[in-house]
C-alpha cells in the first residue's frame, strides 16, 4: 500500500515537473510582476476558475488543453447538441452521442480523463447567465463561431468594470478575455483586458462579412450550385410554405434541408448548373463554413498558452491580436489593436449621434444598424419624456412592431426627441442598454442643453 501511495506521489511530481520550472524561476520574458513561487501550481490547480465559452472544435480543444495544463476549476458554457458532422474534428465525442449537449459530454470526458479535473457543464445559451456567475471567474476563454454571440459576452465583461471616484479604472474588476476562432486555414487570437485594451466592438471592422447573393443574380442568372440554394432559400420556401405560412426555414432541422436540397437540384438541373448536395445546401443555410482540425488545435494552443500566461504572471501576455494563415505554409503575425475612444461598449464617454434635426427615426435605425461603431442587428429605441418610458421602435416583438412601426416615418422632433435628448437603445449584441445622446447638426458648436 505504501510502496503505490510512494508511486503515485512520484508520478504526481514527474507530470508537473516541466511546469514547475516555469513557475518556480524566473526569465527574461518573465511579467515585471512575476515572482517565482511554487505556490502558483497550487493557484491554478485549487483556486483559478476559468470559463470555456463553446464546446465545438475550439471548445473542445481549449478544455483539453486547460486541464492538461493543470487548470482544475473549469466551467464550460455551450446550448448545442451533437450531430454526426461534429466527429470529424470534435474529438471529446464519439458517435453514441449524438444528440446530447456538447458540454455534457465533452466535461465527461475530460474528467474521466486528466486526473484531479473538476469541470462543469452549462447547457444553456450565454444569455440564460447572469453578472453573478460571470463575475466569479478569473479568466474567460472563448471559441465561439457567432460574432453577435462575442459582442453580447464583450458587453458583459464590460459592465462588470468598476470605477474609482476620479473615474479611473478598478483594475481588481477586470476579467481577461482570451478569443480564437478560426475559418478554414486561417485564425485569429487575441487577448482583452476589458477597459484597459481593444475589446470586441473596437475591432469590428476586422471581422469578415457575411457572404451574400444579389438577388437579381440568383433570381435571373444563376451561375454557381450556391445561387440555386439562395434562390430555394429566400424565394421559393415563401413562395409555397412547404410547412405553412407561419414557419421560418431552418437549418437544423433534416426535413427542410432535403426540400430545399430537392428543389435547388431541379432549379440547377434547369440552368445547367452541377454540384448542388446536401452538405453544400446545410453550408448556405447556415452559413457554414469548413472547418480544419489542425487550424483549430493551433488556435486553441496558442488561447490556452495565453490563459496560462495570464493566470501566472510567467510570461508577458501576447499585445494583442494574432493572426494566423495556413493556406501556404505557416505565417502568423501579431500587432496591437487599438482602443477607440468612442467605443460603444468599453469608452467611458458619452456615446453621442450627429443628426440632421429634419431626420426621422429611420435615420437613426439605419444609423445604428449601418454606422461601424454600432452594427446592431435589430436595435429596440426608447425615450423618457417627462420623466416616462416611451417606446419608439421596436422589432423583436410582432406586436409591439406593428404598432410602434408608424414611428419611423416621423421626424425626430415630432416624436418629443430634442437636441441632448438621450435615446435608450437595446440590441441582441449587447446585455445592456446603451444610452446614446442625440446631437442635432445645426447645434454643432453650441453647448447641448435640455
Amino acid at each position: 500500500m505504501a510502496s503505490g501511495e510512494t508511486q503515485t506521489s512520484t508520478d504526481q511530481q514527474r507530470r508537473w515537473l516541466h511546469i514547475r520550472k516555469l513557475l518556480e524561476r524566473s526569465g527574461p520574458f518573465c511579467h515585471p510582476d512575476f515572482e517565482p513561487s511554487p505556490e502558483i501550481l497550487d493557484f491554478i490547480m485549487e483556486s483559478c476558475k476559468i470559463l470555456i465559452v463553446g464546446a465545438g472544435g475550439l471548445g473542445c480543444e481549449l478544455l483539453k488543453d486547460l486541464a492538461l495544463l493543470g487548470f482544475r476549476k473549469l466551467h464550460i458554457v455551450d446550448m448545442d447538441t451533437i450531430e454526426l458532422s461534429n466527429l470529424n474534428r470534435q474529438f471529446l465525442f464519439r458517435k453514441n452521442d449524438i444528440g446530447l449537449s456538447k458540454a455534457k459530454c465533452a466535461v465527461e470526458f475530460v474528467n474521466k480523463r486528466v486526473p484531479g479535473c473538476e469541470a462543469i457543464a452549462h447547457h444553456c445559451a450565454i444569455q440564460d447567465l447572469d453578472e453573478g456567475f460571470y463575475r466569479q471567474f478569473h479568466i474567460v476563454v472563448c471559441g465561439l463561431d457567432s460574432i453577435v454571440a462575442r459582442r453580447w459576452l464583450n458587453g458583459m465583461l464590460m459592465s462588470l468594470l468598476q470605477y474609482n471616484d476620479d473615474r479611473s479604472l478598478d483594475q481588481s474588476s477586470v476579467i481577461p478575455l482570451v478569443d480564437g476562432g478560426t475559418e478554414g486555414f486561417k485564425g485569429n487570437a487575441r487577448v482583452i483586458l476589458p477597459g484597459m485594451s481593444a475589446c470586441i466592438e473596437c475591432t469590428l471592422d476586422l471581422y469578415p462579412p457575411q457572404k451574400t447573393f444579389p438577388l437579381c443574380t440568383i433570381a435571373n442568372t444563376p451561375r454557381l450550385p450556391e445561387h440555386c440554394i439562395e434562390y430555394v432559400k429566400v424565394i421559393q420556401w415563401a413562395k409555397e410554405n412547404p410547412w405553412g405560412s407561419n414557419i421560418a426555414l431552418d437549418g437544423d432541422d433534416p426535413q427542410h434541408v432535403a426540400w430545399v436540397f430537392e428543389k435547388a437540384q431541379d432549379r440547377a438541373m434547369k440552368h445547367g448548373i452541377s454540384n448542388v448536395t446536401y452538405r453544400l445546401t446545410q453550408g448556405v443555410l447556415k452559413n457554414i463554413i469548413p472547418a480544419v482540425a489542425s487550424t483549430n488545435a493551433a488556435i486553441a494552443a496558442c488561447c490556452a498558452s495565453e490563459v496560462f500566461k495570464l493566470a501566472t504572471s510567467c510570461c508577458t501576455s501576447m499585445n494583442n491580436y494574432m493572426v494566423m494563415n495556413m493556406a501556404d505554409g505557416v505565417y502568423t503575425y501579431t500587432f496591437n489593436a487599438e482602443k477607440r475612444p468612442d467605443c460603444v461598449a468599453c469608452s467611458n464617454s458619452t456615446r453621442v449621434v450627429e443628426i440632421e434635426p429634419q431626420a426621422t427615426l429611420q435615420s437613426i435605425y439605419d444609423k445604428l444598424c449601418e454606422d461601424p461603431a454600432y452594427l446592431m442587428k435589430s436595435p429596440g429605441i426608447t425615450t423618457v419624456i417627462n420623466g416616462r418610458n416611451k417606446t419608439l421602435y421596436m422589432s423583436s416583438i410582432k406586436s409591439i412592431e406593428e404598432r410602434t412601426r408608424d414611428n419611423l416615418k416621423k421626424k425626430l422632433t415630432e416624436l418629443g426627441l430634442f437636441n441632448g435628448a438621450d435615446i435608450l437603445v437595446a440590441d441582441v449584441t449587447t446585455p445592456n442598454t446603451v444610452t446614446i445622446k442625440l446631437k442635432f447638426a445645426e447645434y454643432q458648436d453650441v453647448e447641448m442643453t435640455r
